[in-house]
């Protein structure tokens, strides 16, 4: 996409080439997806005095990936934590610098991430590592951490980018 997507009037939602609706509905069908993983397990387990073993290991991953979702859509709407009482009594331009640095900051964060996360996913992948539970590979999962910390790094920089134009 070339253009800038159009914010939604009233919403405070802001200008981003790539929609924010991507990681809103991810984060929505992992979120979905949980509820009916525990709602499930709590039934059975109601009912038969079993457990599916298998719905923790998927729920502590749909966590997880809840996070790493939010996290991206909350990066690109500028809604990461910040000490706002100090940053707020700071000029416009020293906040505007404040800003700048947070966002830089939060940018090498999630570049570590990504790349740290690769090299766990690899090695889990080339060691075989398998989970405990249900005994399928542990690179599966860890695989999303260093591609979603990617996303997140990408809505940083177009943060960043707005910040310095004066839109963020």
């Amino acid at each position: 996409m070339t253009e800038m997507c159009n914010p939604t009037p009233g919403t405070g939602r802001p200008k981003t080439r790539v929609p924010l609706k991507i990681e809103e509905t991810l984060a929505a069908a992992a979120i979905a997806l949980l509820a009916l993983l525990t709602f499930a397990n709590a039934v059975v387990r109601y009912a038969t005095d079993i457990s599916f073993a298998f719905t923790e290991e998927f729920s502590l991953f749909l966590m997880v990936l809840m996070t790493l979702l939010g996290a991206s859509s909350v990066m690109a709407k500028n809604g990461h934590l910040n000490i706002s009482y100090l940053v707020d009594r700071l000029s416009a331009r020293r906040r505007r610098w404040v800003r700048l640095g947070a966002t830089a900051a939060a940018a090498l964060t999630f570049a570590l991430l990504a790349g740290l996360g690769a090299v766990m996913a690899y090695d889990e992948f080339r060691y075989e590592v398998t989970s405990p539970g249900i005994g399928i590979p542990t690179w599966i999962y860890t695989v999303w951490l260093p591609l979603l910390s990617l996303a997140i790094l990408g809505r940083t920089v177009g943060l960043f980018i707005r910040i310095r134009r004066g839109d963020g």
